[in-house]
């Protein structure tokens, strides 16, 4: 037989038996560098979907911050310049505000999968911002305020924050600037070293985990508690690409993301456990609030970001009707007494 007719008879079977299907391909992207815990998270949950998907769907991930800006990923996804971001909600809240229910929880993304918080959640990307919220990753996780000198209390046990220069951000900037009153120094992540390094900051929010990993306790000496929010950072894939892929594809892909969510709520309290224990080692001291202050504070986290949920809502054409049930599905009033 010569080539030519060994191809035509290749090409006949293939159309025949159907044999041979296209790979899905999913580009993707994260907001932190690669040392960060919350991105070796992102990539275990990539292995599991390459290793599930072989010959049916494969993430290739381009890179971090250094491929798009942190803050222009959610822009990038949505526009289909890549397919898939992984990122704190709240770079995106102008958008999307019902985030800070997320930001607000007491709850994990297995608690929220299971009571339908994470389906509404995802309905609303969809309708505001062209994205599928593929899932919660990391959530169990909170955050605390940290400083470089030992922290100063008013006679009523609260704390004074006078003089601090404190680094903030739009995950916690309500509650540091409309409770605490802080002069706050918006910073992204990338820069926080250097700025403690210099002096410009002595003080910043963080979750409980990932200060070892940024080298930030070379500065930072006190950890305060209790900590507030969850964070907020999940998977989402731009809408049309979604739609394109197979069914197979959105299966594997869905699967395996309610499984990393539990998976990662295990695992980051473990490594929780083994910073604080590292830290605590190394001479960090920790500082509890207590009594009536501890409850204000804790409540005023909560609050304060629940009010700018509301605002925000309010503004969009959406309105703010689901905002109840926001609460209702990422907030444990019992849990919380």
């Amino acid at each position: 037989m010569n080539k030519t007719r060994i191809l035509s008879i290749l090409a006949s079977t293939v159309l025949l038996t159907g044999v041979v299907k296209a790979e899905d391909t999913i580009s993707a992207v994260h907001a932190f560098p690669e040392t960060l815990i919350y991105t070796k998270s992102f990539l275990e949950f990539v292995d599991k979907v390459n290793e599930a998907g072989k010959g049916v769907v494969q993430i290739d991930v381009r890179g971090g911050p250094e491929a798009i800006g942190m803050f222009q990923q959610p822009d990038a996804v949505r526009d289909g310049i890549v397919d898939m971001v992984y990122t704190p909600g709240s770079f995106y809240g102008g958008t999307v505000p019902e985030k800070d229910a997320m930001v607000a929880s007491n709850l994990t993304a297995v608690d929220t999968r299971a009571n339908g918080g994470t389906e509404l959640m995802d309905q609303i990307h969809q309708e505001k911002m062209g994205v599928k919220y593929l899932g919660w990753f990391d959530s169990g996780v909170c955050y605390n305020l940290w400083t470089r000198d030992a922290p100063e209390f008013d006679a009523d046990g609260n704390l004074k924050v006078e003089g601090l220069k404190l680094r903030g951000n739009a995950v916690y900037n309500a509650f540091f600037s409309n409770y605490l009153n802080a002069q706050v120094i918006d910073l992204p992540t990338g820069e926080v070293y250097s700025a403690l390094q210099r002096g410009v900051v002595d003080a910043t929010g963080w979750t409980q985990i990932g200060l070892i990993d940024l080298k930030w306790n070379e500065f930072l000496n006190y950890r305060i508690e209790p900590c507030f929010f969850s964070t907020d950072l999940g998977v989402i894939v731009n809408m049309e690409k979604w739609d394109s892929l197979s069914d197979e594809s959105k299966t594997i892909l869905q699967d395996v993301a309610i499984a990393h969510e539990q998976d990662s709520v295990t695992a980051l309290r473990s490594k929780r456990d083994e910073d604080f224990a590292a830290l605590e080692a190394a001479g960090m001291k920790v500082v509890n609030l207590e009594g009536d202050a501890k409850a204000n504070y804790l409540a005023a986290a909560r609050d304060k970001t629940w009010e700018r949920m509301k605002g925000l809502m309010s503004e969009s054409p959406q309105g703010d009707g689901n905002y109840d049930t926001l609460i209702d599905l990422f907030y444990d009033v019992d849990a919380a007494k």
